[in-house]
């Protein structure tokens, strides 16, 4: 890892900083929504540098460390019922701008790739086609929330099926480390996750996906149409 090219890194880390721009956004800039993301990314940092995740035999998995807190805020989020009001005054349309970032982390992942730090089933050359979320995603943005040409059922599909998409690659990248029911990447294992920073795909990139994917389902299925619009967002 300590051989790779440093634009790899750095594409990486402006990604991420660009996912954590559209979250921040969708949530206001709250003082505090902003000031846990940015200690979870840094908390995670620097677990991963520590080679932390490296002991991939241990159990449980120490990479769970990484991953269950942020799906069990969503959980939180999704499940109660001021998580549920902040959820409604979101705006649909930064967080489907969001998924734009999945092109830059599908094309730092090729190059993760090349360098032989990931197997190629994580790629679009593999068995990943998430980039295709991100392709289409300022599509849906402009028609589904600009000229609101877009019906909302086909909104729902849209992100329905880039979930179908992201659990591809998640399963995929966890079936490719070096865990004790490892499936794919055999003669080239996925480490580069369990190193900093692309820890942060898993800790907070996919998380935030995930999100802002359940957050649009959930608001065009209540049809919130103003979703975002509105004056007094709720205090976090």
């Amino acid at each position: 890892m300590d051989n790779l090219p440093l634009y790899i890194p750095v594409l990486f880390v402006i990604t991420t900083m660009l996912s954590f721009l559209f979250i921040a956004k969708a949530f206001r800039f709250s003082k505090m929504a902003v000031a846990i993301i940015l200690a979870w990314l840094m908390v995670q940092a620097v677990i991963a540098s520590t080679g932390f995740y490296t002991n991939t035999s241990s159990l449980p998995p120490r990479f769970l460390l990484a991953i269950l807190p942020p799906f069990a805020a969503i959980i939180l989020l999704f499940n109660s019922v001021k998580g549920k009001e902040i959820i409604d005054f979101l705006p649909c349309g930064t967080l489907t701008l969001l998924h734009i970032v999945r092109v830059p982390v599908e094309i730092t992942l090729l190059l993760l790739f090349f360098h032989k730090t990931i197997p190629i089933e994580m790629t679009f050359e593999g068995r990943n086609v998430d980039i295709i979320s991100g392709i289409t995603a300022p599509a849906v943005y402009y028609f589904g929330f600009v000229t609101r040409k877009m019906k909302p059922a086909l909104i729902i599909t849209w992100n329905v099926l880039c979930i179908l998409l992201l659990i591809n690659i998640v399963v995929t990248a966890i079936l490719s480390v070096q865990f004790p029911f490892q499936q794919f990447g055999f003669e080239q294992p996925n480490i580069a996750v369990l190193h900093a920073p692309y820890i942060w795909l898993p800790c907070f990139i996919v998380p935030s996906v995930l999100f802002s994917h359940l957050v649009v389902i959930r608001q065009m299925s209540k049809g919130v149409s103003a979703a975002g619009s509105q004056h007094h967002f709720p205090h976090l």
